[in-house]
């Protein structure tokens, strides 16, 4: 085990001697199921060793632990992003202590802007399946065989399960894929034209990474969007953060139902 994560993951341990089965990492504006959650331990990223900053205004930077429907997990309130100037590598660095603390399960959640003309904002979507625009990959440079089952990225397991919560908590749900660029910037309609002929449906600017990681390290994921903006070349609008955040606000209640939903039925 390299030492930076041997020692992040020592000094958890010594505050909390629990393994946790379900990990989350909360996207934009998607913070509201924190409320849920019976809380342990709430550690700052800036107390944990060797552990990268969130520099994203929307993002608090805390590693909570505790329990939601009696199920013990982890949760990353905020995240980090390739465009913050983090390499993938330190990216996925929560991905390793997660494993190192037990989680055999995995959700994220993000924000994003659709290109498909049947999703609207405010959808929730889950993801069957990515295109990474970040033209690099996390695993360059990993200590273990690069090769990875790439049409396991997403448990059908997980995808089924939240699907039938869903459908008994009468959300609507769409399903579909997810493509992720650099950022920070938000995309030109040329760009939007492109990535719509690329097979995706939506677009945003994290989660690829460590669901690769997640998956490479025997994590099963799941992976939920939000719709906060629609990028239809034609009709597009530039998007501000506080229209994004409004956006996620609106939507936030179903995911946080849903997301509860899953972690008891996993």
């Amino acid at each position: 085990m390299p030492k930076r994560i041997r020692e992040a993951t020592d000094y958890i341990k010594r505050k909390t001697e629990c393994e946790y089965e379900t990990g989350i990492i909360l996207g934009t504006g998607l913070g509201g199921i924190v409320k849920n959650i019976n809380l342990d331990l709430a550690l700052s990223y800036s107390e944990i060793p060797d552990f990268p900053l969130s520099t994203v205004e929307s993002h608090n930077g805390k590693l909570l632990f505790g329990n939601l429907e009696g199920v013990k997990l982890v949760a990353m309130q905020g995240r980090f992003h390739f465009y913050e100037g983090y390499s993938h590598s330190e990216v996925t660095f929560p991905l390793h202590i997660f494993k190192n603390l037990g989680v055999k399960y995995l959700i994220v959640s993000n924000a994003c802007g659709c290109v498909n003309p049947q999703f609207k904002k405010n959808d929730l979507m889950i993801i069957t399946s990515h295109i990474n625009l970040h033209f690099t990959s996390p695993l360059i440079g990993f200590r273990t065989n690069n090769y990875v089952s790439t049409d396991k990225f997403y448990s059908k397991k997980l995808i089924r399960i939240a699907e039938n919560a869903a459908y008994e908590l009468g959300i609507d749900i769409k399903k579909g894929v997810y493509s992720s660029v650099q950022g920070p910037n938000l995309e030109t309609k040329a760009e939007y034209r492109f990535i719509k002929k690329t097979s995706a449906d939506v677009v945003g600017m994290s989660t690829i990474p460590e669901i690769i990681v997640a998956h490479k390290l025997g994590i099963n994921c799941l992976g939920i969007s939000i719709v906060t903006d629609e990028g239809f070349p034609d009709t597009v609008k530039v998007a501000k953060l506080k229209d994004i955040l409004e956006s996620a606000s609106i939507a936030e209640p179903k995911l946080t139902k849903l997301i509860t939903a899953v972690v008891k039925k996993i």
